[in-house]
């Protein structure tokens, strides 16, 4: 974690580049982006050199060896004047970065064809490498602290896009991923991936859990393979390629893909789908891929991601996705196909419903988790479901951390559902047969089946509440006069 000083550092250089004239958090966050990976790359080097000179064999150079291509590397410019830095950085380093893309080099760089480099004066540029380089040196100690310096700066995106995506909070993210427990030999999508923190959770469950016991194909498959994720905003896609970089994925498949489209026809492909798709935004009705209509024929892309998710894992698949809480009541026929679908064809688990201030301070939208497996055969049996009403922060634009908590609880009940059949419906998670959910038209909602105990109120006889009304004003009267009396005096 994080320590208080080390968010100071972050803040005061976000304020100088706010100070500079950035006043676009995404702007500031690519910028910072960039000069994170032009450090990384000359560390790399780095590296490679150190190795050569223990004997070990020659390692092809990131850097042209000439002086110009040497000048390029952060250890080497970091130290000169301002105006020198911002002119290598901004005409040598900038395309250089924009223009490598072998066969060698990490999805960051495929997405950097259309980077811009927009740091105003040479000034912010230096105040910017010199918070960064103080940073690297002093307070960040490994890929761990690296991931976390740059999911602070992500929680600092406290705007919704144009397309309705906004952040998953990072303790709901591994709420989800602790529900599905991946493995080392599963293959994980994200098809809305935004700055990949679904798969940035994914891979520090794995490596918390499995670390110790992973093999050397496990580890191969961990850096490439083993993490998907789409989106069609290339800015996205470029920080995501940088979150997992810093998580030691350098090959992960960040592709630029509208992934409800008939661009995408991806199928039966992946074991595990996590995600937090879009809840609003336009889709082009003569773009949506067929077989999703087949699901059901709607515009709305909430749905439409959902029937993506069933495509596109293999039999036996499992997804945990938010939704609106729409998507559990809404009566529209597209509403109820694809909740019939999920209950009847596949096997729904769990609806857990999240509190409205989940999504504070730039969402009020009421969500729900819901975690399901394909089968494409039923196996619907019991649907548990729970109310969250704590997520150990308050539920107000402040989102400050509180003691309650129904996160442990959820996962722990989760996964021994065993203990769950003789829970009341009156209780905060409870079963519900498939037979019920079948007789409500398919209602995910918690309200259809949850019950409310109402305590049971015993007033006073009429009479008596009338003579203490009498005592009452007998009383107010008597004062009124006494208050005369006084001012009489």
């Amino acid at each position: 974690m994080l320590t208080g000083e080390v968010r100071n550092k972050i803040d005061k250089i976000w304020s100088d580049i706010w100070a500079g004239g950035i006043s676009n958090p995404l702007t500031v966050i690519e910028q910072l982006t960039y000069l994170m990976f032009i450090r990384s790359l000359d560390e790399k080097e780095l590296e490679n050199e150190s190795f050569e000179a223990l004997g070990g064999e020659g390692i092809p150079k990131i850097f042209p060896q000439d002086e110009d291509g040497q000048n390029m590397r952060w250890s080497k410019f970091k130290t000169k004047d301002s105006r020198i830095i911002y002119d290598i950085v901004g005409t040598k380093v900038f395309p250089f970065i924009k223009t490598m893309n072998g066969a060698n080099t990490t999805a960051f760089s495929r997405y950097m064809q259309d980077a811009m480099f927009l740091v105003p004066t040479p000034q912010v540029l230096q105040k910017m490498i010199t918070g960064l380089d103080e940073l690297y040196e002093h307070d960040i100690k490994d890929l761990d602290m690296q991931g976390d310096l740059y999911e602070y700066m992500l929680g600092k995106l406290a705007s919704a896009g144009q397309n309705g995506q906004f952040r998953t909070p990072k303790h709901i993210r591994d709420m989800m991923v602790r529900l599905l427990a991946p493995t080392p030999n599963d293959k994980i999508c994200d098809p809305a991936c935004g700055t990949a923190g679904f798969l940035v959770s994914s891979s520090e469950y794995i490596r918390e859990n499995f670390e110790a016991e992973m093999t050397s194909e496990q580890w191969e498959h961990f850096a490439g393979e083993m993490f998907s994720g789409f989106d069609t905003d290339r800015t996205m896609l470029r920080l995501s390629a940088m979150n997992l970089m810093l998580h030691s994925i350098n090959q992960p498949h960040i592709d630029y893909v509208d992934s409800v489209s008939k661009q995408n026809s991806i199928a039966s492909a992946y074991d595990i789908v996590l995600a937090n798709p879009p809840f609003t935004g336009t889709v082009d009705a003569e773009s949506i891929n067929d077989n999703l209509k087949t699901v059901c024929d709607t515009k709305k892309t909430e749905l439409l991601f959902l029937a993506l998710f069933l495509r596109i894992l293999r039999k036996g698949g499992r997804c945990a996705c938010i939704v609106p809480d729409g998507v559990l009541f809404g009566s529209t026929k597209a509403h109820k196909a694809l909740r019939k679908e999920l209950v009847e064809n596949h096997q729904l688990q769990a609806v857990i419903s999240m509190p409205s201030g989940v999504f504070k301070p730039y969402a009020g939208v009421s969500t729900a988790v819901l975690v399901f497996t394909k089968t494409g055969a039923g196996g619907t049996d019991k649907v548990w479901f729970y109310d969250m009403k704590a997520d150990g922060f308050s539920l107000d634009d402040k989102r400050s951390p509180v003691e309650a908590n129904d996160i442990p609880d959820i996962v722990t009940r989760f996964h021994n559902l065993e203990g769950e059949m003789d829970r009341m419906l009156t209780e905060a998670s409870f079963l519900v047969d498939k037979a019920a959910i079948e007789a409500n038209e398919y209602d995910l909602s918690i309200n259809k089946y949850k019950e409310v105990v109402y305590e049971k109120v015993e007033y006073d006889k009429p009479e008596v509440i009338i003579a203490r009304l009498d005592g009452l004003n007998l009383d107010i009267a008597a004062k009124m006069e006494e208050l005369r009396g006084l001012l009489g005096e």
